[in-house]
């Protein structure tokens, strides 16, 4: 039996005006119901048959007796979406519609039915039928009366024809469906493509012109190879080459980076960039530059690159060693009062008692008392002096290993008057602290500028703590801050409890001329020649801070290593070296009497024949004068009268070129280096100077034939020996500038 749903089974129409008609249509097409299974089983029962019967499918039928009553189920169906399949349509149906015109009407409305026209006679020709209804592959000319076979062959074959020709339609529909779906999808994808083509367009005609225009020197190379793809005209004019000369090209073919550039292997590992590091670079016609370095991998089309930007600083850094040579001098100016009452009292000792000699009358003691303080006096007031020099004066790093702790332990007395009663001062110094080759009168510096930058911030008063540590920096903290490296290093922090600093203030407060003080309450110099300091010791600065919570200030320095501290000569001590002279003849140029008479007066009694003359053309006028050969010449580096001590002694050595000479200046080293070139056979002897250093300065200059050594002055400008105590370099002057209210030393962020 067919076991398919009802709702399934094809619809025919049969449209008759002759109801046995339609009750034999029913007959033929009802399949397997239940009038047929009892003809079937009475056949079986006469006849003895014992076959079942075909199962085939049946058909839903509807009925209609005239034309309009048809085409009004038609319409009916479509509505419902349950169309009929077929018509069987009778050719005369008085008084309405004939069949074919029934069929014409059905047609417009739905010209997918199957049609069967049945016909008993012969109304219409088939040409007839072919001009009305057209020359159609729907419909068939069935004739009264028709068989079952003849009927069922119709009804199957035209109703699978229709779910066939409805399957294409629907599938064409699908087809349609999907064509216009990806159709639109293809549209949608190319107008996005030509988005993402006008973005990508737009994005590189930016980033081209911003490459161009850019004030940065930029550059692009190859990672693989290194050579240069690509610079913009800054980078150009940077290095000195044009673009022929520089792409497809490496750095290391043009020895553009003296040393070890940025993309050497210590400097660029794999996958991480270079973060401004700075690195000496060579132009194209030979001059060098000093930059900032940035190197970031990227993927472009051609494949791995990297992107390299340059800053030049060699104008900036120009300009902070002037910033930070204003800024000396003018706390040299502020700390005017401070230094004279530090004479003074330098020069009341002197005079009162040289008094108490010129009085005393055979008192031994006394007067040997009064020796030995006029002479820790002038000791004390020289290395003044050489203090002020350092401080004032553009001269080199004197760099030495250096314990930060002992230093800032005693700066302590001097920083508690130069901070005020109202402030407490705490000390935490490690005892152990590895040495840093610094400048000691720059490390004062830094702690003296630190210290009263937190002063500022708290003018209630408060807690200032100053503390040093050992750090030991790995790869992962050193690429947390900026300027930070691996290594070891010593850490000073000065941290205050005071009003503490935004951040936008935070990212000012190394600027020179950046202050938030009143105007004329600070240059806005002080932090930045702290920075300026920091990094010529190849060191950083973290600086952390919170509104209303205080701020602390961490620099850090390079620690010694055992090989740079075991390589520090110590200085011979100060003692008796005065050497018995053979009688040479000494020949001194001094434009100032007091220390010209006192020169040849220690020669004199050591037994050197002393020869005096107050400038330059004088001792050439004696010289040719002098019948006695001079073994040596000591003269003032700056003397009146148009001739240097330089020019007197090259004039004296080309008549006599064994002619030994020791220069005397109140200057630093420096002006020898200028003036002489570091000439063989120089010596140099730095005022103030006493008997005893003159002598050694004597005695080594005679002793080495060879000549060839400068000597430091014996009264060292980084520490002086007064009795058994050192005198701490600047801070007796500092207290007393603070004391005396002078100071218009840099405040909060100067």
């Amino acid at each position: 039996m067919n076991d398919q749903p009802d709702s399934l089974l094809p619809r025919i129409l049969i449209i008759d005006d002759n109801e046995s008609i339609h009750s034999d249509f029913r007959k033929i097409l009802g399949g397997q119901g239940a009038g047929g299974g009892r003809l079937q089983d009475l056949e079986n029962a006469l006849f003895g048959s014992t076959e079942k019967p075909v199962d085939r499918p049946g058909f839903r039928i509807d009925s209609a007796f005239q034309g309009q009553e048809g085409l009004a189920l038609v319409q009916r169906a479509l509505d419902e979406n349950d169309p009929y399949a077929m018509a069987f349509v009778d050719v005369r149906m008085p008084p309405g519609w004939d069949g074919v015109e029934t069929l014409e009407r059905i047609w417009q409305c739905y010209p997918e039915m199957q049609a069967v026209i049945c016909t008993a006679y012969s109304d219409y020709s088939w040409d007839d039928m072919g001009r009305r209804l057209g020359l159609v592959d729907r419909l068939l000319i069935l004739k009264k009366p028709f068989d079952t076979t003849e009927v069922l062959q119709l009804a199957y074959a035209l109703t699978a024809k229709w779910a066939l020709a409805r399957q294409a339609k629907l599938r064409m529909e699908d087809l349609d469906r999907m064509v216009r779906e990806r159709t639109e999808k293809l549209q949608r994808e190319i107008q996005e493509r030509k988005c993402v083509e006008e973005v990508l367009r737009i994005s590189e005609e930016r980033f081209a012109k911003a490459f161009r225009a850019s004030p940065m020197a930029m550059a692009i190379q190859d990672r693989a190879g290194r050579r240069f793809l690509d610079a913009n005209p800054s980078f150009l004019d940077l290095t000195g080459y044009d673009a022929g000369q520089l792409l497809q090209r490496t750095a290391e073919e043009l020895r553009l980076w003296e040393n070890e550039g940025p993309l050497s292997a210590d400097t660029l590992k794999a996958g991480d960039g270079v973060h401004s590091r700075p690195f000496l670079l060579r132009r194209g016609d030979g001059m060098t530059r000093n930059t900032l370095v940035w190197v970031e991998p990227i993927t472009l089309v051609t494949g791995p690159s990297l992107l390299l930007i340059a800053e030049d600083i060699t104008q900036r850094l120009k300009l902070e060693g002037q910033l930070r040579q204003a800024h000396k001098m003018e706390a040299v100016g502020c700390l005017t009062a401070g230094i004279a009452h530090e004479f003074n009292n330098i020069l009341t000792v002197i005079q009162g008692h040289a008094c108490l000699l010129r009085g005393n009358q055979g008192d031994r003691q006394t007067a040997a008392e009064s020796v030995e303080r006029i002479v820790q006096a002038s000791q004390r007031a020289a290395a003044l002096t050489r203090r002020l020099l350092t401080f004032s004066r553009k001269q080199p790093l004197q760099l030495k290993p250096l314990s930060l702790s002992t230093a800032i332990n005693d700066l302590q007395k001097m920083l508690g008057r130069l901070l005020g009663e109202h402030y407490e001062l705490q000390l935490d110094c490690a005892a152990d602290l590895p040495l840093t080759c610094a400048d000691e009168a720059n490390m004062e510096q830094i702690v003296i500028n630190l210290a009263l930058n937190a002063r500022d911030a708290m003018p209630a008063g408060g807690v200032i703590r100053i503390s040093t540590s050992y750090v030991r920096v790995n790869e992962r903290a050193a690429r947390e801050v900026l300027d930070a490296r691996p290594g070891r290093f010593v850490c000073l922090t000065v941290s205050d409890t005071g009003c503490g600093m935004s951040r936008e203030v935070l990212s000012h407060i190394f600027d020179p001329f950046y202050t938030t003080k009143e105007v004329g309450k600070g240059t806005g110099l002080g932090l930045s020649t702290v920075h300026g300091i920091v990094q010529q010791h190849q060191g950083w600065i973290e600086v952390s801070s919170e509104v209303g919570r205080g701020s602390a200030f961490k620099v850090f320095l390079p620690a010694c290593d055992k090989e740079t501290v075991a390589g520090v000569v110590a200085e011979e001590p100060f003692g008796p070296m005065l050497r018995s002279s053979f009688g040479e003849a000494i020949l001194v140029v001094e434009d100032e009497e007091i220390v010209r008479e006192m020169a040849r007066v220690t020669l004199e009694r050591a037994g050197y024949r002393v020869f005096e003359a107050a400038d330059g053309p004088k001792a050439v006028a004696l010289w040719k004068e002098c019948h006695t050969h001079i073994d040596l010449l000591v003269t003032d580096m700056v003397m009146p009268n148009g001739m240097s001590g330089g020019d007197l002694a090259r004039t004296l050595q080309a008549w006599d070129p064994r002619l030994r000479v020791v220069y005397v200046s109140g200057y630093s080293s420096e002006v020898l280096k200028g003036d002489v070139g570091l000439q063989r056979q120089v010596e140099f002897l730095r005022k103030p100077y006493d008997a005893h250093a003159l002598l050694k300065v004597i005695k080594l200059s005679l002793d080495n034939p060879m000549g060839g050594h400068i000597s430091a002055a014996p009264l060292s400008a980084d520490s002086v020996v007064s009795g058994d105590k050192r005198q701490p370099p600047l801070s007796a002057i500092l207290a007393k500038s603070a004391r005396l209210g002078e100071g218009s030393t840099e405040k909060r962020l100067s």
